[in-house]
């Protein structure tokens, strides 16, 4: 709903349910059928980011106008749709679906059973969900849901959600901890004493949503029991600049479903800066990555003198530094990964001393 990225996500945990991108423009939406359908490719949401849903997926990221389902007009201001979608809603319904553009902020779809019957034209306004970053739909009840609290009120989300294996990039479904946006993280591993630990301007606070994830915790299968990784200690940075410590006590799993958790409050708003209060969003597309580059998107909210990218091993070496344009807005960056071998990576922006992470996966 809000923001550049027009990010439009699917409920891939929905039992049985799968989008897929089929092999045809708009132009034949009427005359797609399913033919092949075990080959076409399967979209998922990202897992680092609320701006790439399973539509914003759908490739094309060579173009920084390009949304993953439609091309950005910069005369009209409007996404316009350019790609069809076959979405398996359980193991016998199937829709063909289009997303015809976003104007005037104004999503407008079409979806129908796979032989052309039952069309629903939907028209979703971005404006009757003000505050809140979605709105959704039911495509089995044909129905609008506003069921998200206002942005402003909500920190946390605690979620099952598909995360992805590297560095074969394989989806699987996992339960854990996803941050809001503007909230950013700072994961603290290895820590001798977890209890008493709170030294968090040692640590790289991440503006990947699943910063804190599900790596919290692994199953033993051999005694058939969920184990917590007991020396690991998260900080978490609220949109308002106060910071909290978190660690995870236990997880209760299919048995019940419980995560317990200690927070406990280090500093609040006005004691310290926020130091990426510069940075409003940092996005890494694709991710995770087998080409030889990606675009970064990020956003300055203020004004400033000076602002580079960085990349940074799991060491924390530096290994690329890039000089970027000081201007405040929204911009673009081709980053040349041409270099990196297969990995993990923190890719931050520093813009006048404060900065923004974000974890890169090169496949």
């Amino acid at each position: 709903i809000t923001g550049f990225s027009a990010s439009i996500l699917a409920n891939t945990q929905k039992a049985n349910f799968v989008v897929y991108k089929a092999p045809y423009s708009i132009t034949n939406y009427n005359n797609m059928d399913t033919s092949g359908i075990n080959n076409w490719k399967k979209l998922y949401n990202s897992d680092t980011s609320w701006n790439i849903g399973a539509f914003n997926n759908g490739g094309g990221f060579t173009n920084p106008n390009y949304l993953g389902w439609g091309l950005y007009d910069m005369n009209t201001h409007f996404v316009n749709g350019d790609s069809c979608y076959v979405i398996k809603l359980n193991n016998s319904n199937y829709k063909k679906f289009k997303i015809n553009n976003l104007a005037n902020g104004i999503y407008n779809f079409t979806y129908a059973n796979i032989d052309g019957t039952n069309t629903q034209n939907i028209t979703l306004n971005k404006a009757n969900y003000s505050g809140k970053n979605f709105a959704y739909y039911n495509l089995s009840s044909n129905s609008a849901i506003d069921r998200e609290p206002l942005s402003a009120n909500w920190d946390l989300t605690f979620a099952r959600y598909t995360s992805f294996l590297a560095p074969s990039n394989t989806p699987y479904s996992v339960v854990g901890v996803l941050s809001n946006k503007g909230v950013t993280v700072a994961q603290a591993n290895n820590v001798a004493q977890p209890n008493s630990y709170s030294n968090y301007s040692a640590h790289f606070f991440n503006t990947s949503i699943s910063e804190i994830g599900s790596d919290w915790k692994s199953f033993d299968l051999a005694n058939n029991k969920w184990n917590l990784v007991m020396d690991t200690v998260y900080f978490v940075k609220s949109k308002q600049g106060s910071i909290w410590k978190l660690s995870f006590t236990h997880f209760g799993g299919s048995a019940n479903g419980n995560i317990i958790f200690v927070k406990e409050l280090l500093n609040s708003v006005g004691i310290r800066s926020d130091k990426s209060a510069t940075i409003t969003s940092l996005t890494i597309t694709p991710n995770p990555s087998s080409t030889d580059k990606v675009n970064v998107i990020y956003e300055i909210q203020s004004p400033i003198t000076k602002i580079t990218l960085n990349v940074f091993d799991i060491t924390g070496k530096l290994l690329i530094t890039n000089k970027l344009t000081p201007i405040q807005g929204l911009y673009y960056h081709s980053l040349n990964t041409s270099q990196l071998n297969k990995g993990v990576y923190t890719v931050q922006i520093n813009a006048d001393g404060k900065t923004s992470n974000q974890k890169l996966i090169i496949q």
